[in-house]
């Protein structure tokens, strides 16, 4: 979801502090999304993230995964000073990018964090564009624009969506604990067609593949009683997508908020409680680095579609540490998909986030 990217903000809610969240508008019922006004900036809520994952491949067959994520994170009126002096902070601006070369089981990652100032990062409220430094998304519509790069790998790419945007939880929210604010405004472009340019360890590479989009905003989110999530985003070759996502309590039960999303093929979005789907791990993987135990092979079975599907990890080691920017060290990979849609053989790629099985990180920023 990253819950979305994706997301990883609201672990950082309490360090940034919560009596400023009354200065922000929640995320309730009733919201209308219009697009493409959608896709640029809220700054009226207090968290945002834009966040793309995708499967690039070369004509030589080489495969590549990729994140891009983009985190918003408004600042207490209280705290911003003189609003006409251009080194004034309003919004904490952090960014994220990933790069998994599949055939050599490598992955590299970076992280920025920008207070804004002399708009050394933003991201614009009257069009579509996100930026931290080099670091950049945007868009008119019908086409986005990426570009990323750092120590010898980047990418530029263009994405053009082939599904409209589909709209997560129910009546414009997606709600993630008990209570008002407690959610976001959740929507994701499912199916995008990429194609473009990139670099890994200093080579240049032409490429297509697909990509997919997840954008959020809202105020704080998770509950005291919720430890972490898991999050799927799947494109399944037969044209249809899921998102899932399942927020695991501190006594290891899954919330009762957990839900997801089944797109289907004309682009109709089926929401999916928690009682319509099962999450399963089947095999761990230990970071070396942080001790986090994750799964990195589960079972996923939505009965009523008669779906029931494999995912595994493309490799293991797909752990960030992001103490320089969200504080937080989650695993988030480019997965395989198999499994059955009909009793019929069916197979696919998608995006896995975890968090909360390493230690999180609750420091202030």
């Amino acid at each position: 979801m990253t819950i979305g990217a994706t997301a990883l903000l609201c672990l950082l809610l309490s360090g940034l502090g919560a009596s400023g969240e009354a200065a922000f508008r929640q995320a309730l019922p009733g919201y209308r999304f219009v697009f493409p006004r959608d896709h640029a900036s809220h700054p009226d809520f207090k968290t945002e993230w834009w966040y793309y994952s995708g499967h690039l491949h070369t004509n030589d067959g080489q495969r590549f995964g990729y994140q891009l994520t983009f985190f918003r994170v408004g600042v207490d009126p209280a705290l911003r000073g003189d609003s006409r002096s251009r080194w004034a902070v309003r919004d904490l601006y952090l960014a994220h990018f990933a790069i998994s070369d599949l055939a050599d089981r490598r992955f590299q990652y970076w992280e920025r964090r920008s207070r804004g100032a002399l708009d050394s990062a933003g991201a614009l409220t009257d069009a579509f564009k996100v930026w931290n430094g080099p670091w950049a998304a945007g868009g008119d519509g019908k086409t986005h624009h990426l570009t990323a790069s750092a120590e010898g790998y980047a990418i530029d790419l263009t994405l053009t969506p082939t599904k409209p945007p589909a709209i997560h939880g129910v009546n414009g929210v997606s709600q993630k604990a008990a209570g008002l604010g407690h959610a976001s405004h959740y929507y994701s472009l499912t199916k995008i067609a990429t194609e473009g340019t990139l670099i890994v360890a200093g080579k240049r590479l032409a490429v297509t593949g697909s990509t997919w989009m997840d954008h959020e905003f809202g105020v704080g989110q998770l509950g005291e009683s919720q430890a972490g999530w898991d999050w799927f985003s799947i494109q399944l070759d037969g044209g249809a997508e899921l998102m899932l996502y399942q927020i695991r309590r501190a006594d290891g039960r899954p919330d009762p908020y957990s839900s997801g999303s089944l797109i289907r093929p004309d682009g109709r979005v089926e929401h999916l409680p928690l009682n319509a789907f099962s999450l399963t791990p089947q095999e761990f993987w230990q970071s070396p680095k942080s001790g986090g135990r994750y799964p990195i092979r589960w079972r996923i079975q939505v009965p009523s579609r008669r779906l029931d599907l494999s995912v595994r990890a493309a490799f293991p080691d797909q752990e960030l540490d992001t103490r320089g920017s969200t504080l937080v060290t989650y695993w988030e990979g480019s997965v395989a998909i198999s499994g059955t849609a009909d009793n019929r053989p069916i197979t696919g790629v998608g995006y896995l986030e975890m968090t909360g099985y390493a230690a999180p990180f609750r420091q202030p920023l």
